[in-house]
């Protein structure tokens, strides 16, 4: 079994699932991946598998990573991320991982980790789903405020705010994991996973698409339950 591989998104839409049901799922474009290295314990401590993905000219990338892609007999690529592995793996540098792969495992179930949509600077209303002021009763212009901010203190001693107290700030922008997400379909003449739900960030987004590490009971229980109810209805 891969360790994962790279991948973009293309949107989102909707298929009609064995129970009839129409279900919202994610298209992604994943692969083909070339194998830029492969690293072992005994030459750097760890078992892992470096991918890149999607090719970049030669001018706007660097000699280094020029250098470090012609060691597999390839270009330099535009995204480069390395998977870590449980175990060693019969592959080599230079090797193309696609969708087929998945195919060949039956895989059901997948985590998808991207860098989720940037909503710039925001208020706490937004970023922490605060309340904010009362609307009326002498409340002016101050009703998206977060009101106090100074941490309870005993009289003399000033007060401080405390580290980690929600307030406004950018919001955003940070790396998030979807965890055990349903595989539909693989299209491996197109290149093509159908993943069930929605991942992280926008359209054209690059993600990590790697084998669920949680297990899918709960999950599959609870589809089943919802495919049960709809249908007495």
């Amino acid at each position: 079994m891969i360790p994962g591989i790279l991948g973009t998104k293309v949107g989102m839409t909707r298929i009609l699932g064995d129970h009839g049901l129409a279900e919202p799922v994610t298209v992604v474009q994943a692969g083909p991946c070339v194998v830029l290295q492969v690293k072992t314990k005994e030459s750097d401590g760890y078992d892992a598998l470096q991918l890149g993905f999607r090719d970049v000219k030669p001018h706007r990338s660097t000699k280094p990573m020029i250098g470090h892609a012609a060691k597999a007999n390839t270009g330099p690529k535009r995204t480069v991320h390395e998977f870590r592995l449980s175990k060693p793996i019969e592959i080599s540098a230079g090797d193309v991982i696609t969708v087929a792969r998945f195919a060949e495992n039956d895989l059901k179930w997948v985590d998808v980790r991207g860098r989720t949509k940037g909503k710039g600077f925001a208020g706490v209303m937004k970023r922490h789903g605060f309340g904010g002021m009362p609307a009326s009763h002498g409340t002016e212009r101050k009703h998206r405020s977060p009101g106090g901010i100074g941490a309870d203190a005993p009289r003399g001693t000033g007060q401080s705010v405390k580290k980690g107290k929600r307030m406004a700030g950018h919001m955003g922008a940070v790396f998030q994991t979807m965890s055990t997400l349903k595989l539909l379909k693989v299209d491996p003449a197109n290149d093509l996973l159908v993943i069930r739900g929605s991942i992280p960030g926008p359209n054209g987004t690059v993600v990590e698409i790697t084998p669920a590490k949680k297990a899918a009971n709960k999950v599959v229980r609870k589809v089943a339950v919802v495919a049960t109810d709809k249908k007495k209805k």
